[in-house]
């Protein structure tokens, strides 16, 4: 009774169109009024929840992707993937998903590459003959790349949700999964403007292509300084964050010189509310996965998920399947901190290391970023290109099935996301 309360009053909230966080702590005060447990143990929880030191990491990401979308960063990006690979046969797209990879592995957000690379490539995709679904395809699904490379703000989340997993670790594993998946929706870019027709564009030559990459390199190094930082040792993920931060306001004021102040008003405004909303969601989201603790939700769901069958290659299967639902009618956020908990010690208990399921969980639930009803990059990627969201759906399924593909690979292959982690810890 005390879980039908708990996950009634959540699933209430959302029907009513109630914030998820305010979901959240409805639900978690519901279930502490029904077991008679004291209010303060709940407050104690949300406070516990937010008082972790790694958390302050994610406003420094967020305010440093926040300007170098606003700075120029992300322009220099697109011409040096433009230079790269724009000669191949509808080049643009796969310029767009490369750029995806470079800017989503500096800004860790899927979100704001969908807006800052959707503004500078949609236009010129149209204007050059693509089709408007086929450039908000493009855009949207390769913007996944920006919560599985690192650095990404999500992955941090994921780390507090796990009870410490190594943030570090975690960096290193979405490396290679990452750059799968971009190769595969690269791969399917490629063959869907073949197949349309799309024209290629002319390359620029190898001295265009060292002048657009010694131009990027001041914006590369974000990632360099973030990344490079933590996995060192020389700084922690918060202090990484910071300097990240420091670093990308130099960058776009003193090199690349298009920072304005009203960018720089936007990137701190943008970066405060975003903020106060992940952190409301870990705060409420922390006396939820209390709740669902005392009522042994993960042994439950083991117990469920072992009845239908003891076949790990299954198992997996249904959790990627439960997963991939979730995402399409979820906020990412608040989906890492609540199925974590509830996820994590199934996996594990077919001997998945909770480096590798983060990564997957990254991966499924940036899969939902892209696809109806709640898909915020796919209503940025709509807005943007100017496409109504069923006449993109109706085409984007080959970018889905390339993001699955990838999915699987990096499921039932460990390696893919466990090599590089090996690697640093001498294994």
């Amino acid at each position: 009774m005390g879980l039908s309360i708990l996950f009634g009053l959540f699933a209430l909230g959302l029907i009513s169109g109630m914030p998820v966080a305010f979901a959240l702590g409805l639900a978690t005060v519901g279930g502490f009024l029904y077991e008679g447990l004291p209010l303060f143990i709940g407050f104690q929880r949300i406070l516990s929840g937010i008082s972790v030191f790694s958390l302050l990491a994610i406003p420094f990401f967020i305010f440093a992707g926040e300007l170098m979308m606003q700075g120029g960063i992300a322009t220099r990006l697109v011409r040096l993937a433009s230079s790269a690979v724009g000669s191949m046969r509808g080049g643009l797209g796969v310029v767009n998903v490369a750029s995806s990879m470079l800017f989503g592995g500096i800004s860790g957000s899927a979100v704001a590459d969908t807006s800052a690379l959707g503004s500078i490539l949609m236009p010129v995709m149209k204007e050059k003959g693509y089709d408007p679904d086929y450039a908000v395809n493009v855009t949207v699904t390769s913007s996944v790349a920006g919560v599985v490379i690192p650095p990404s703000h999500n992955m941090i989340l994921y780390a507090v949700a796990a009870g410490g997993v190594s943030v570090s670790n975690l960096f290193i594993a979405g490396i290679i999964p990452g750059i799968l998946m971009c190769l595969c929706l690269g791969a399917v870019a490629y063959v869907v403007a073949v197949k349309r027709g799309y024209p290629a564009e002319t390359f620029p030559g190898w001295g265009a292509l060292l002048r657009s990459f010694l131009i990027a390199i001041p914006g590369l190094m974000t990632a360099v300084i973030i990344v490079g930082g933590v996995l060192s040792g020389v700084m922690t993920v918060t202090e990484s964050g910071a300097f990240g931060a420091i670093y990308a306001i130099v960058v776009t004021t003193l090199v690349y010189r298009e920072l304005t102040w009203d960018g720089f008003r936007r990137a701190v405004y943008v970066s405060v509310r975003t903020t106060a909303l992940v952190m409301l969601l870990v705060a409420t989201a922390s006396g939820f996965a209390y709740l669902l603790a005392i009522y042994r939700v993960p042994e439950l769901l083991a117990g469920a998920v072992t009845m239908v069958s003891e076949n790990p290659i299954i198992i997996l299967l249904m959790l990627n399947a439960i997963l991939l639902v979730l995402g399409m009618i979820m906020d990412m956020a608040a989906l890492i901190l609540i199925c974590t908990p509830i996820f994590l010690p199934v996996a594990q208990s077919l001997g998945m290391d909770p480096i590798q399921f983060g990564v997957i969980l990254m991966m499924n639930l940036g899969l939902g970023l892209c696809t109806p009803p709640v898909g915020a990059c796919l209503f940025v990627g709509c807005v943007v290109g100017g496409v109504k969201m069923e006449h993109a759906v109706k085409t984007i399924w080959p970018f889905y099935l390339a993001i699955l593909v990838a999915l699987l690979l990096v499921t039932y292959v460990p390696a893919f996301s466990m090599f590089l982690p090996g690697l640093l810890q001498g294994g």
